[in-house]
């Protein structure tokens, strides 16, 4: 009895059924009969025949149907993949795609699919705000943040800035104050509009979109500063539109706004876009220090990228901060360590997933917003809508011409009139603008319908006249567009040497400025950020080898995809064996600020990389800088014919005397010297040199012997008596062409004291003796 409950338990349990005390309830026996009455599978018609009443028996369901227990992730599933074939279709017919931008051909198959649904009976679904900010949005701005090229945006970051507050502060207000003054004079359907509801319209309808920036100006390749200036203020406009767009909805619910509300919301524009910057920041940083401990499981580390860049998006979110601006900080600041740790195969992956997960979410953003245009409710007004577009472009033109005008007095590289036209053409509205209007109350807001009919008829002419039209433009005006290059070490050795010579250049001059800042920035990341966030020894690798690395990869990756696999060198990188097995150095050890292996191979990137002096002595033309693929082959053949040229002039004993119009008689004697056949005996001798060579002379021997000249005569015949007395006659030759090999030759000046002098100091043979040389002199003097 002591045991009597956990012994009850046990022996409950076993399936024998044996009875051990009289008072326990008795196991069910172990007949068949009874065994069925557990199993209920086979009771259905024990119980059937029992009751009395013959029950009709289903048939075994071979397939069946529940389209409610998969129907949202089949719907979602469905929608990808509509957008998917959209966009594979879109580039598939170039005829298409080089006319009409992707952005306009997937909100026309956005309203068809709505209008199909809405034809059926079916509700079309709506592009919901809240799936809109958390889920199709962050992918892009992470996809723009992490790939960000950071040396133009922060060369250009003042210029942004200005656009991006100033500017969309002055299309806020200035919309706004006349939307204002539109609605007060447009008649009883429009005077219960305030001001409040106007300045939350305008700050609302004001903001360039970043997904419609991408969508049109990826496609017509403008050129790099055009590009950052509109996307960059695209990007950093979200906190002006955050905070305005908060503040002015607080205040609509105020009864009275006071002079202490108007400096909060003045302060929380700073809180809004520093604390924004601040959580992608420290988002960065941990990610980059997890990253330093992924060197045994490298599965994961793109998954860390993705995870902490959309924790750093929510939590901006969260507090009502700047969501877009925290992935942007978060993507640029983990991307130098996160790289230098993971592997490059999660590089690749983190790569690709990025722009896939950021064109199918801009793909079904454009899709649900022509959507959404059919299955809205709308509320068509002639005088705020058409206001609403011509104030639009009014607001932009001025804001432009206005800030570009500032913007010049400080800019090195001005903007020009047509940078001007494209900045202003080029702000673009989009889905942001219509997720905003989407979220406003019917409680404060009962015009919301209006506003979200200006909102669409907006997005509708920038997305698909100026989108359509900015490319015929930007040919039309001859604007630079961006040009492909490949970075190299020569590029790369050059840039480092400028920020270098600038920074000094600064320090000299005691003026602290962008350079100096930068390279103040520069040192502290190499002193102790990169030492805490790299793992092994890549923390201490100069940036010239990590760059030669990157580059040295990338290389191979190309020639193995082409099928180049034998083009690869023979100097393997290190790179891969850095980031699997990273060494550990002795703490005992004190490494020097640069060691000889790593000094070594910086000399070598620079001797296999940088360009030869032969190499850089191109040929110059004013009209174009084209090099002449021929050119080198062409150098070095005239290099083989002076070499040629001057060993036969050692071989005949001459030096190379410059030529001239009329020959000097040293000149004559050498060029007879060289080509006896090409001179014939002249009959009149009146007015040209004549010289006599006397074989007892110390030159002539050696002469005769080299050329095997037969005395006195040429061509095997006979001297005269008259050329035994004169010697030999020579007539003047022409000089020669600029074709010929004379072009090694200097030249000399034309005047006739040059051509005395230079005859005066022409030397007549290489070693004359001083006591037997004897000058050639002409018969008759």
């Amino acid at each position: 009895r002591r045991h009597g409950p956990s012994g009850e338990q046990s022996r409950a349990h076993r399936p024998t059924g044996l009875q051990e005390s009289g008072h326990r309830t008795p196991c069910p026996p172990t007949s068949p009969a009874h065994r069925g009455q557990i199993h209920p599978l086979k009771e259905q018609p024990a119980n059937g025949s029992g009751e009395g009443h013959a029950k009709h028996r289903k048939a075994f369901p071979v397939i069946g149907i529940d389209y409610t227990h998969v129907r949202i992730p089949f719907e979602i599933s469905l929608w990808i993949l509509l957008a998917c074939l959209m966009k594979l279709g879109f580039h598939v017919i170039p005829s298409v795609s080089s006319i009409v931008p992707e952005s306009c051909l997937l909100i026309v198959v956005g309203l068809l699919v709505g209008g199909l649904i809405k034809g059926v009976g079916e509700k079309p679904p709506i592009l919901k705000s809240d799936i809109f900010f958390l889920f199709l949005l962050p992918p892009i701005i992470l996809d723009a943040g992490y790939f960000l090229p950071l040396r133009p945006f922060t060369e250009n970051l003042g210029t942004i800035l200005i656009f991006a507050v100033v500017g969309t502060l002055w299309n806020a207000f200035f919309l706004g104050g006349l939307m204002y003054a539109v609605c007060q004079l447009g008649g009883p359907g429009l005077n219960h509009i305030g001001l409040l509801a106007n300045l939350l319209f305008g700050s609302i309808i004001s903001a360039v979109d970043p997904v419609a920036v991408l969508a049109v100006f990826e496609e017509i390749h403008i050129n790099e500063l055009l590009h950052i200036l509109v996307f960059g203020e695209s990007l950093l406009n979200d906190a002006v539109t955050v905070v305005l767009y908060h503040l002015f909805e607080e205040f609509a619910s105020f009864e009275q706004v006071t002079i202490l509300d108007i400096i909060l919301g003045f302060l929380s524009f700073f809180v809004v876009s520093l604390g924004g910057v601040l959580v992608g920041v420290i988002y960065g940083v941990i990610a980059a220090f997890t990253s330093r401990f992924t060197s045994h499981i490298r599965v994961i580390e793109p998954l860390f990228v993705f995870l902490y860049s959309y924790m750093a998006y929510l939590s901006a979110e969260l507090f009502h901060l700047s969501g877009i601006m925290a992935l942007i900080a978060a993507g640029v600041v983990m991307r130098p360590y996160v790289e230098a740790n993971i592997s490059h195969k999660s590089h690749t992956t983190i790569k690709y997933f990025l722009k896939m997960w950021s064109s199918v979410s801009e793909t079904l953003i454009f899709i649900f917003l022509g959507v959404s245009t059919v299955a809205g409710h709308h509320y068509w007004n002639w005088t705020f809508v058409i206001s609403t577009l011509f104030f639009c472009l009014i607001a932009r033109v001025l804001g432009v011409l206005v800030l570009t005008w500032f913007i010049n007095k400080f800019r090195i590289v001005k903007l020009t009139p047509k940078d001007q036209f494209i900045i202003a053409y080029g702000g673009l509205r989009g889905a942001i603008a219509f997720s905003l209007g989407y979220l406003l109350d019917y409680k404060h807001f009962g015009m919301r319908d209006m506003f979200l009919t200006a909102i669409i008829t907006v997005i509708f002419f920038t997305v698909f006249v100026q989108g359509m039209t900015i490319r015929p433009l930007v040919d039309l005006l001859a604007v630079k567009k961006k040009q492909e290059t490949k970075r190299s070490i020569n590029e790369e050795i050059h840039t480092q040497f400028l920020d270098h010579l600038l920074t000094g250049i600064e320090d000299i001059c005691g003026h602290y400025g962008h350079h100096h800042w930068k390279d103040k920035l520069n040192r502290f990341n190499k002193k102790y950020v990169k030492k805490c966030l790299i793992a092994g020894e890549r923390s201490k690798e100069p940036q010239l080898i990590a760059f030669y690395h990157k580059m040295e990869m990338k290389q191979a990756i190309e020639l193995v995809e082409s099928g180049g696999i034998g083009k690869i060198p023979s100097a393997v990188s290190t790179v891969s064996i850095q980031n699997i097995n990273p060494q550990t150095l002795p703490l005992e050890r004190v490494l020097p600020a640069l060691s000889k292996d790593k000094e070594e191979e910086i000399r070598k990137i620079l001797r296999t990389n940088l360009q030869k002096t032969r190499q850089r002595l191109r040929s110059y033309n004013r009209h174009t800088l084209v090099a002449d693929p021929y050119e080198e082959a062409w150098n070095q053949m005239l290099l083989r014919r002076q070499k040629a040229r001057q060993l036969e002039q050692k071989m005949n004993n001459y030096l190379t005397v410059p030529a001239h119009k009329v020959d000097s008689p040293t000149m004559s004697r050498a060029r007879i010297g060289s080509d006896p056949l090409a001179y014939e005996p002249k009959e009149d001798s009146e007015n040209l040199p004549i010289i006599t060579i006397d074989p007892a002379s110390p030159q002539s021997p050696e002469s005769v012997d080299l050329m095997s000249e037969e005395p006195k005569g040429c061509g095997g015949l006979p001297p005269s008596p008259e050329e035994d007395e004169e010697g030999l006659v020579m007539r003047v030759k022409e000089p020669s062409s600029p074709g010929t090999d004379d072009v090694f030759t200097p030249g000399t000046s034309d005047s006739p004291s040059n051509q005395r002098m230079l005859r005066c100091l022409s030397d007549p043979g290489p070693r004359p003796e001083p006591e037997e040389g004897e000058p050639f002199i002409p018969k008759g003097q």
